[in-house]
């Protein structure tokens, strides 16, 4: 009798990996992705690694894939745009060993700048899309997908979102395949993409999607579901649980193959029953192809395009029938906020003191845009905070941004920083750029990376030197300074925004939750000495609150000694005591 486990469906699509016998894996984090590679590290016949980017990540995998064993690379949807330069050239060049990309994508912005649907990509890309609807099916529609990247002779995209990747299902486990590697032969034709032979390649992109379009209506992946047949739905992926909730009695369409689609198969079910809904999360990727076909059909005319669905929508927009849910309990309003002795804090606070705007990225340092704190101004996409400051330069001239530095965390900046930074140097910016480096992938986690000095397995390597990467760029003006110094910081920022010559601040100091920080100390207010004044308050620590006399208490629970609001108290109402 085989085994049953309970399973995120990203542990799923890691245990789908490891069944289907691939050797390969790489990754950027990026939630709700992140936790597909933590798990997959836990197969040692796997090889498994954070990548600087998920183009980079893509490229481990194409280059695993062309040598002859199944690769697989996972990461967010906007991870996804990273990676589309070599994925829309693979399509062309198809495979050796089965190639699969998982991506996550994030309807209803959980952790995420925008809501784009990744199946889009795929379709522009021209590779097969496979969509599943809980645990079990993330397990078996990835071992799938690596058959059919080998038999159609492309890259498949298993395609998730943050509902199924971080949702637990029952799995069935089963044995790991032992699949041959497949011996690699000379082929410049196929991977060598100059314009000559992407023309020829081309063509078999465009034979090769016909061919499974037509095999899809085959496919056991794709079934028909009949019964009451006045109401007919086509549906993919978690919205087809809200389904089966919200109408039981309906016949349902299940693809699991969402491109290309199966016409053979959706038209005869449209024939079967009178009223046919196509419901899927974000764009209308199904939809728009089947109502070209001349098939009837109602979609986003009554479903949204933004955010996730459910099945009490699905009941008022098919049914017209209104919900009663319980009134949601009254709780205190809770903002985002930085941890209490997270270094970006103390950072933020100098930088408001001084009046600096930031041009900000992606990180948990996104959070210096809200209040108290409103230092971040821009926030774009991984990478983008050096390049947008040096726009601003040019557009505006060197004075204009003496009150401006550009943010980005130590992860970040290896991930996409480093080629903006060269391009300050190439042309000649004088901006100041602040690398918040917390020796950690915060926001997803704590991940390691390339400064860090361990793998993804925990194992020493080199940790890239972000001092001495700067310097080699071209970068002459390099200071370090730990980030809860405050007055030597905001000395150094005085200093460095007012040169005409590109400099960069490494603010330095690890993340309050990294299990090797262990607090040693903690602080604790002294009423008696208490002058009410608030300037402990200004950073907006969550671990700090004013009494109702005015005095301040900090929660020793929550305190990790960092010492910012001490540093703010001129009074010495607030001291250090060990713990």
């Amino acid at each position: 009798m085989s085994e049953k486990k309970i399973m995120l469906g990203n542990e799923a699509i890691a245990r789908g990996a490891y069944e289907a016998g691939v050797k390969v894996s790489a990754a950027y984090p990026g939630t709700p992705s992140t936790e597909i590679s933590e798990n997959i590290v836990h197969y040692p016949e796997i090889y498994a690694e954070w990548s600087p980017n998920e183009k980079v990540a893509m490229e481990v995998a194409i280059g695993a894939s062309i040598s002859g064993v199944r690769a697989l690379a996972s990461m967010k949807h906007v991870g996804v745009n990273v990676a589309s330069d070599p994925l829309f050239t693979i399509a062309y060049s198809g495979v050796n060993g089965g190639l699969v990309l998982v991506a996550a994508d994030d309807p209803g912005l959980y952790s995420s700048q925008n809501e784009q649907d990744s199946r889009l990509v795929a379709r522009t890309a021209q590779i097969p899309v496979l969509e599943p609807s809980d645990s079990m099916e993330a397990k078996e529609f990835t071992k799938l997908a690596f058959e059919l990247s080998e038999q159609y002779d492309t890259p498949m995209m298993v395609r998730t979102t943050t509902r199924l990747a971080h949702s637990q299902g029952v799995v069935e486990l089963c044995d790991r395949a032992e699949v041959e590697d497949k011996p690699y032969e000379r082929n410049a034709a196929k991977y060598v993409m100059m314009p000559g032979n992407a023309k020829l390649r081309h063509v078999f992109v465009e034979q090769r999607l016909k061919k499974m379009a037509e095999d899809a209506s085959s496919m056991a992946i794709n079934k028909a579901e009949y019964k009451d047949t006045k109401i007919g739905v086509i549906t993919s992926g978690i919205p087809y649980q809200y389904v089966k909730e919200a109408l039981p009695e309906a016949s349902v369409l299940k693809l699991g193959l969402v491109h290309p689609l199966p016409k053979k198969l959706i038209e005869e079910f449209a024939s079967k029953v009178e009223t046919l809904y196509v419901v899927e999360e974000l764009e209308p990727l199904m939809e728009e192809q089947i109502k070209s076909w001349g098939i009837k059909a109602i979609g986003k005319e009554i479903f949204t395009l933004q955010g996730e669905y459910s099945a009490n929508m699905l009941r008022k927009a098919i049914l017209g029938e209104e919900i009663e849910t319980k009134a949601p309990a009254q709780v205190p309003a809770r903002p985002p906020i930085l941890c209490p002795g997270c270094p970006h804090r103390s950072t933020f606070t100098v930088l408001k003191q001084l009046g600096i705007h930031g041009a900000g990225d992606i990180g948990c340092y996104t959070l210096g845009a809200v209040a108290p704190l409103n230092v971040i101004d821009t926030t774009v996409c991984m990478g983008s905070s050096i390049s947008t400051l040096h726009g601003m330069e040019k557009a505006k001239g060197k004075d204009y941004i003496k009150n401006w530095v550009a943010l980005i965390g130590d992860s970040t900046f290896l991930h996409t920083g480093i080629n903006s930074l060269m391009n300050m140097v190439y042309n000649k910016s004088t901006g100041t750029v602040m690398i918040l480096d917390n020796s950690t992938t915060g926001m997803t986690g704590h991940q390691e990376h390339a400064a860090t000095g361990k793998t993804l397995q925990g194992e020493p390597t080199t940790a890239i030197d972000l001092e001495k990467l700067c310097h080699a760029i071209g970068v002459k003006n390099v200071t370090v300074v730990n980030a809860f110094d405050t007055e030597l910081l905001k000395e150094t920022v005085k200093r460095e925004v007012a040169k005409d010559e590109i400099s960069v601040i490494i603010s330095q100091a690890p993340c309050a939750l990294l299990k090797s920080n262990v607090s040693k100390s903690k602080c604790v207010a002294i009423p008696e000495k208490c002058k009410k004044c608030g300037m402990c308050l200004v950073p907006g620590c969550p671990a700090i609150t004013k009494q109702e006399d005015g005095t301040v208490k900090i929660d020793e629970t929550m305190c990790n000694g960092c010492g910012l609001c001490m540093s703010r108290c001129k009074f010495g109402a607030i001291e250090k005591v060990e713990v």
